[in-house]
């Protein structure tokens, strides 16, 4: 049996992780498609009907209106979508930096590998909301500069879980063969040492993402974040938390959303993590 095969079987043993998968490609099936199936745009006024409506099928507001008379429902999946655009964008530029930084700091080890790793330690240092203002001032206020923001700090957790990894695999026999053979330090990294860390970077990847989405949630709380006419969930969830008590249903909705996702993500990470090592599973 293949080791994919095998990893799926052992994937699939666990039941919540499996609602969990299902119920994450529904979510984004619905992020897609969802839009195109209101009426309405995501920064369209309805004129015609009274603002902050709750939730109703007769006028075609499904998740009710704020109280400026947006259409809650479409602006809850076009959230969405830029929340897991951020999410998956700062996830990728984190596995590109820290797979490549953590490799090359565990390989070849020694001074290198100390200046490289106390370079992270200061990074770790500089406090996050400085860095993003800093970001903000320089360059002014847009989607790309918080990917920007969100992927400079966290490769830091990548790196260092790859050069653990890393700093065991080079110990291992086919390595050591490698090196017998001739073979150049390059060719054993790409060749060797990061097909194997292959696992240990999925199960990371999976943990990282809610990571993010909650991270650039709490930047659009702050207001410094995705700003208008775009949104995001944690736009919406600053804008609802504010008119929670006349409009309760533009905050439900969006946190209920970014919870479930947030728990999916979780759920398939823990899953693989075990299936990936089933001596940790309980």
């Amino acid at each position: 049996m293949s080791p994919a095969r095998l990893l799926w079987q052992r994937f699939r043993a666990h039941r919540a992780a499996m609602v969990a998968l299902s119920v994450l490609m529904l979510i984004v099936l619905a992020l897609c498609i969802g839009p195109w199936l209101s009426p309405f745009a995501v920064d369209s006024i309805d004129f015609d009907g009274e603002w902050a409506t709750p939730p109703s099928t007769v006028n075609a507001h499904w998740f009710g209106t704020d109280s400026l008379g947006r259409d809650v429902f479409v602006r809850v999946l076009e959230g969405g979508r830029i929340s897991l655009l951020v999410a998956f964008a700062a996830t990728l530029v984190s596995l590109l930096i820290g797979v490549g930084y953590g490799a090359v700091a565990g390989y070849f080890g020694g001074a290198l590998d100390a200046w490289m790793m106390r370079t992270v330690d200061i990074l770790y240092a500089l406090p996050f909301l400085f860095l993003v203002i800093l970001l903000m001032v320089l360059f002014g206020r847009n989607v790309v500069l918080v990917f920007v923001a969100i992927g400079a700090i966290n490769w830091l957790d990548m790196a260092r879980v790859v050069r653990g990894q890393v700093l065991a695999l080079k110990q291992r026999e086919f390595v050591l063969a490698a090196h017998t053979h001739g073979m150049d330090s390059a060719a054993i990294l790409l060749r060797h040492i990061v097909p194997n860390l292959a696992g240990v970077v999925m199960v990371t990847v999976t943990l990282t993402i809610p990571q993010v989405i909650l991270t650039e949630s709490f930047l659009s709380f702050l207001g410094l974040g995705v700003q208008e006419p775009a949104t995001s969930w944690g736009t919406l969830i600053n804008e609802g938390a504010r008119e929670m008590q006349t409009t309760p249903w533009a905050l439900l909705f969006p946190a209920a959303l970014m919870a479930l996702t947030l728990l999916c993500f979780n759920l398939i990470g823990d899953a693989l993590r075990d299936a990936l090592d089933p001596r940790d599973a309980p």
